[in-house]
């Protein structure tokens, strides 16, 4: 059987799922693992507080069990929002965007930025920095101002993207960017030669992990 990669959107808004697929399809290479993207029904339209967080950790952890074919699974939203609780219910490599998209910041520069979508993020952003230990090397998180729905007006939302992100390199000494939502994938290309700085899209990050995870396992 072909291996599979399972990458969960845990927010219920599919023009997201729609996104991060669309985001993906270089990531998917003749004779590599089939990537298939869903779409968590039971989640709120966007993961924007952490009562959202807390409300998807079990259905995500019922998708988990359920999902005996996958040979590993990517939570696609920038909270990570179950993913320890993931991991002990699959046997299988269970990987999160934020995790992933930030360890892979460190090998393209020297401090990173986060783009979040909203202040409320925030606090959970600077938690997971600190408990995975960067803080030395987070030059700074700053928000858009924009929920996740509204990540779909690509205009409003490219024109706040490039002024944070310049605002993170010129102020802040940013000299790679995060993106802080699994929404903003079909930015990353553009927003990295608007600024030109490694711009990394942490859904892209986390799959590429999985796909080494999968082939060498």
């Amino acid at each position: 059987m072909r291996e599979r990669i399972v990458v969960v959107n845990p927010n219920s808004t599919a023009a997201v799922t729609a996104a991060i697929d669309q985001a993906l399809e270089p990531l998917r290479l003749a004779g590599g693992p089939a990537i298939e993207c869903l779409t968590l029904a039971e989640g709120p339209p966007g993961i924007e507080t952490q009562a959202h967080v807390e409300q998807v950790v079990q259905p995500l952890c019922r998708l988990v069990r359920a999902r005996a074919n996958a040979s590993a699974f990517v939570i696609a939203c920038f909270s990570d929002p179950g993913l320890f609780a993931c991991r002990e219910a699959s046997d299988r490599p269970v990987l999160g965007i934020a995790e992933c998209g930030l360890l892979t910041a460190l090998t393209r520069g020297e401090r990173f930025g986060i783009l979040a979508i909203l202040p409320t993020s925030l606090p959970r952003h600077l938690r997971y920095v600190r408990q995975m230990g960067l803080s030395a090397r987070f030059a700074g998180d700053l928000p858009l101002g924009l929920g996740v729905v509204e990540l779909s007006d690509a205009e409003r939302t490219f024109a706040r993207m490039a002024e944070v992100g310049a605002r993170l390199r010129d102020r802040h000494g940013a000299d790679v960017l995060v993106l802080g939502c699994a929404g903003m994938a079909r930015y990353r290309a553009p927003l990295e030669q608007e600024l030109r700085l490694p711009v990394i899209d942490p859904t892209q990050a986390a799959v590429t992990m999985a796909i080494g995870a999968v082939r060498l396992a």
